[in-house]
């Protein structure tokens, strides 16, 4: 089973491949990527890492959260699922 790795406060100049190259070490990873903004194509500051099994990850999140990454502090946890509200926006009904 996967399980996908958020990764927060990344380095502008990160990109998927560094990414990738940080947390091979820790199993085999079936997708790194760096979020971008769609207008600019600049990255957004945080990415998500997916590893084929449940311990590569868990092993990742407990080696890498709060060290160095080009420069920068980085946070590693587990994703959270993208949660909806009723009318599938993302946003609340109450005005």
């Amino acid at each position: 089973m996967s399980k996908k790795l958020f990764v927060g406060s990344l380095s502008w100049g990160t990109n998927d491949d560094a990414l990738r190259d940080a947390f091979a070490v820790h199993g085999e990873i079936s997708e790194a990527v760096v979020i971008t903004d769609r207008d600019t194509g600049r990255s957004r500051g945080f990415g998500f890492v997916t590893f084929a099994d449940d311990d590569s990850a868990d092993k990742a999140v407990a080696a890498l959260n709060q060290t160095d990454l080009d420069g920068r502090t980085i946070k590693v946890d587990v994703a959270q699922a993208k949660s909806r509200d009723r009318d599938g926006g993302g946003r609340s009904n109450r005005w």
